[in-house]
């Protein structure tokens, strides 16, 4: 790599959740939604896309507009937003664009003959009367299109699923014909919502009967659903992603928990599917390497993704929420492993995500590269505007360097991994009307191996310590002890 990769990979004023990720030639491009620094709303923005080469994951291209949320006649004044889209190559060799507005129910597609150039609108997903799927009596609303292209056929995963939806059954794969609109195969259910984590009769019977008190005759298969049971606590909730390994489909996708992504297995693109386990969680829950398992090592809410092999590894894509907010999220990756079997145990969240490795144990670091930030006692996970935030300057779009905000008494940032070779002196670069110092651990609850004054100005100031640091790979963690609340832009390691 020419320089060093870290999370998010993204420059850091740049917000692109519910990344899906795919190897065109040479490159990886990212396809997702786009949020705005200080949005209101999800998705506020025009799709963009970025792109790296497959032999270096530092060396992030942004790509430009793809395709403007004013594109579509009906969304000329710009009233609806882009929800998370992704991307596959037709038989044709065209590249093609799913989406779907957040006013509607029925999937949109926009083509072009480059991964990331400028896409048209083509059509509509629909049955073979033209009926648009969604709007058929009976349809589930559509949401978050995932897709995969083999051969002739296109196989579209979509759903949303909130918690207590009796209405909402689960994720449905649909089949599409080589013209990548019209449906060859009809809707079925594939993973359950979490009314329907249930026996199969009990499943089916309540999920028919739900449809019928809707007034509709039941218009959706049901796949086999013995293996439903399974996703109890990790039922589908929203984020369909879709790959193959070998002979195996792996369905991604975002539980009823929110924060963590899963994934189902089948043979069967369709059919079959049996619950996996979690992947990755934005708040590195079910982790117990490095703390409790139910404790949450940073701010999270919804996820949204997909993996990808690149260069020979897999990788997760995933979002992380910052600025206090469920609507200011961005993109980040780890490194996973495929075992022999097939599963896909869960991976930690850190800061070297696409390095390859740990970073360089010397040097000048950004807070915004932070994968921890926690205080032990506060048990709820979610994101909320009261707890410490990456954040930065300025206004959406202009191209100011994150920095972590409202860092106050008892919170711990966190950084991982990093290969320390004889580091002798740690500094802080801080901001704000405060009171206090930071202990600096290379575990969160370990020893303390250096404290440093968080200074009292209202411009940036850098205090400093002598540290000695274990050589190896190891993390470190900056715990706040003290009064008042400021900002942490940054530490440099010498």
């Amino acid at each position: 790599m020419k320089k060093q990769a870290f999370n998010p990979y993204m420059p850091s004023w740049e917000y692109v959740p519910d990344g899906e990720p795919h190897v065109f030639g040479d490159r990886v491009y990212v396809y997702g939604s786009h949020d705005s620094f200080n949005g209101w709303v999800f998705c506020q923005g025009d799709y963009v896309c970025y792109s790296a080469p497959v032999t270096d994951l530092s060396d992030w291209r942004y790509e430009g507009v793809i395709y403007p949320k004013t594109s579509e006649e009906m969304n000329a004044d710009g009233h609806m937003c882009l929800y998370a889209p992704d991307v596959t190559q037709g038989p044709d060799g065209r590249y093609y664009l799913y989406y779907v507005y957040d006013k509607v129910g029925f999937v949109s597609v926009a083509v072009c003959d480059t991964p990331a150039g400028k896409y048209k609108f083509y059509g509509h997903v629909h049955y073979q009367d033209g009926t648009r799927l969604g709007e058929r009596k009976g349809d589930m609303p559509q949401f978050d299109p995932g897709v995969l292209t083999e051969g002739d056929k296109t196989y579209l995963y979509t759903g949303f699923c909130g918690n207590h939806m009796k209405d909402r059954i689960g994720a449905m794969a649909t089949v599409l014909g080589p013209d990548m609109l019209t449906i060859i195969e009809e809707p079925a259910v594939i993973v359950p919502g979490d009314c329907y984590t249930l026996p199969e009769k009990e499943a089916c019977a309540a999920a028919t009967a739900q449809q019928m008190e809707a007034g509709a005759s039941f218009p959706y298969a049901l796949s086999s659903t013995e293996n439903w049971e399974g996703f109890k606590d990790h039922a589908f909730f929203e984020a369909p992603s879709i790959r193959k390994i070998g002979d195996t489909y792996y369905f991604v996708y975002s539980s009823q928990v929110m924060h963590e992504l899963c994934y189902a297995t089948s043979k069967n693109p369709t059919d079959m599917f049996v619950y996996g386990g979690v992947i990755v969680s934005n708040v590195d829950m079910h982790i117990d390497s490095y703390k409790p398992a139910n404790m949450p090592a940073a701010f999270g809410a919804n996820n949204h993704g997909g993996f990808e092999k690149i260069n020979g590894e897999y990788y997760i894509f995933y979002h992380r929420h910052t600025n206090g907010s469920w609507f200011n999220r961005q993109g980040c990756a780890e490194k996973l492993k495929v075992m022999p079997d097939g599963s896909i145990p869960q991976v930690q969240i850190t800061s070297c995500g696409l390095n390859g490795g740990p970073l360089e144990g010397k040097g000048e670091y950004p807070a915004y590269i932070a994968c921890n930030l926690f205080n032990p006692d506060e048990k709820n996970p979610y994101v909320d505007i009261k707890h410490p935030r990456i954040s930065q300057d300025g206004r959406d779009g202009d191209e100011e360097i994150g920095y972590i905000a409202n860092m106050q008494n008892g919170y711990t940032i966190g950084f991982k991994f990093f290969d320390f070779k004889d580091v002798k002196k740690i500094s802080i670069t801080t901001r704000g009307y405060v009171y206090g110092k930071y202990e600096v651990r290379t575990k969160w609850d370990g020893p303390v191996l250096a404290e440093i004054s968080a200074g009292c100005s209202n411009i940036w100031e850098t205090n400093s310590s002598d540290i000695k640091i274990p050589d190896g790979i190891g993390e470190l963690y900056f715990k706040f002890v003290g009064s008042g609340t400021h900002q942490f832009k940054g530490f440099t390691l010498e």
